[in-house]
């Protein structure tokens, strides 16, 4: 890795209490960084590290917006209209190995993952003298540096590797990403581990996670990894894996843990993106951005409004009359049909940029589950699941408006996820791992047009950073990353 990469290896970066969740978010008073050799040294800096590791989550550069929307922006459900540059170079498949979001990718990825290594280690060394009640915060504060560490890998393994499974064929012997086991000592000489051990990795984590989460504490604000969204992200990473009995288990697990309900009404719909966790009643796991701590013009909002991203005609016509999604799905006053100017969707607050990102939402573990009863071969049981987020289009009401041979049970599913997961960053990993042909880099709104057409998608392997690679630690490029573009 790096030398400026690995320069947050040396000491890691604690930030004064500038969010909001609930009463404080990223809670700490102080503003000056701790020494991780010597500095994590109490159960209250361990706390204040660990605030460090999601503060480095919630930036822009990486959940906030780039690890997000790299998932969406490439696909076949998203449109640009020209007027701004932003992201159009990975939009339109004219990319480069210096490309800016893929660098902000790989850097912020390794400072999530890195910084919640040294969290767990700091953690363990402080555990064996700690009192009962400083044991319980040492163990949340595992859970939680555990549960981020997995959380960047799969991000990173997804950008930077094959998916691991696809269709069926195997993928795992590829190259991934370089794992974070221990702190890494910078300068050291390091290497890409294979895909399938990285996701061995991931799995570990998520299991140590709940392992910590048995004997500690778990914070109330959903804007912290809890034990719900710890099996959510196990769902989703089974589902990569197409280890489907474990992906529809855990993802049932999510949802029953949560304990929260999906709504089915326009109205109630709409106050799920107002703003904040406690406005959505379905997520699990969010940023804690609002009013006023937020990324202005860096923001998701800001992307799909004024920098002109918006539903791509495709999507915009998979939706039923009267789908309650399509309450959020409104156009500036400005918009028009041949240039369309968003009004943020998902993001649709009165200021789209103060509007948060959900990240592992209880829909998503519906449609989990439906797939993997579905690729078992329990349609009925796949059915029921897909029911609880296909009726948020009124005209289905029960599991017999839905398909009912497994072809096209499948077909629904693929585009119940399109319908229900836009914006969330999960577009691009479908098609590839579905091994759809996909249409690719929309134009001519409002006709439904890609440029590139028939795209075997699932080989597409982003670069590795070049000043990763030119730096000489050890991270080898993915060979031939330019042929697995659209010609």
């Amino acid at each position: 890795m790096r030398k400026n990469i690995l320069k947050v290896l040396v000491s890691i970066l604690l930030l004064p209490a500038i969010f909001g969740c609930g009463s404080k978010f990223l809670e700490t008073d102080y503003s000056r960084g701790i020494d991780v050799d010597d500095g994590l040294s109490s159960t209250a800096n361990i706390k204040i590290a660990l605030n460090g590791v999601y503060y480095r989550l919630f930036y822009y550069y990486y959940a906030g917006n780039y690890a997000t929307n790299i998932g969406d922006i490439p696909t076949d459900i998203t449109y640009w209209n020209t007027k701004t540059g932003h992201w159009d170079k990975l939009y339109s498949y004219t990319f480069t190995d210096n490309d800016t979001y893929l660098y902000y990718n790989w850097n912020y990825g390794y400072k999530v993952a890195d910084n919640a290594a040294r969290v767990i280690k700091g953690a363990k060394e402080l555990y064996d003298g700690a009192s009962a009640a400083d044991k319980k915060v040492l163990d949340r504060c595992m859970a939680e540096a555990y549960a981020l560490r997995a959380y960047a890998m799969l991000r990173m393994v997804n950008v930077f590797g094959h998916q691991i499974k696809v269709n069926g064929a195997d993928f795992s012997g590829q190259p991934g990403v370089v794992l974070v086991d221990e702190p890494i000592p910078a300068f050291e000489e390091v290497s890409r581990a294979t895909v399938g051990e990285t996701y061995a990795a991931i799995l570990s984590d998520l299991n140590s996670s709940l392992s910590h989460f048995a004997t500690g504490e778990t914070q109330s604000n959903r804007c912290y990894f809890t034990p719900a969204a710890v099996k959510g992200l196990l769902a989703r990473t089974y589902l990569y894996m197409e280890n489907w009995s474990q992906a529809a288990s855990y993802a049932m697990d999510a949802i029953s843990t949560s304990g929260l309900k999906m709504v089915y009404t326009e109205d109630a719909y709409k106050k799920l993106y107002t703003g904040g966790g406690s406005s959505n009643s379905e997520s699990m796991l969010y940023l804690a951005i609002n009013g006023t701590n937020n990324w202005s013009a860096n923001s998701c909002g800001t992307l799909w409004t004024t920098y002109n991203f918006s539903p791509s005609p495709k999507l915009q016509a998979l939706y039923g009359a009267n789908d309650i999604r399509k309450s959020i799905m409104d156009f500036s006053s400005v918009s028009t049909p041949e240039v369309p100017e968003y009004a943020g969707g998902k993001f649709h607050t009165a200021n789209p940029a103060h509007a948060t990102n959900y990240l592992i939402n209880v829909p998503e573990m519906y449609l989990i589950a439906a797939e993997a009863q579905l690729q078992q071969n329990n349609l009925t049981q796949a059915a029921n699941m897909l029911l609880n987020v296909a009726k948020r289009n009124p005209a289905i009401t029960s599991a017999g408006d839905l398909p009912t041979t497994k072809p096209e049970l499948l077909q629904f599913i693929k585009d119940e996820r399109a319908r229900e997961l836009f914006q969330e960053g999960l577009r691009l990993w479908d098609l590839r791992r579905w091994n759809e042909m996909a249409s690719v880099y929309a134009y001519d709104a409002p006709a439904v047009k890609y440029r590139h057409n028939n795209y075997k998608i699932s080989d597409l392997i982003f670069p590795i950073p070049v000043d990763e690679i030119n730096a000489g630690f050890g991270v080898t490029q993915n060979e031939g990353w330019q042929n697995t573009l659209p010609k």
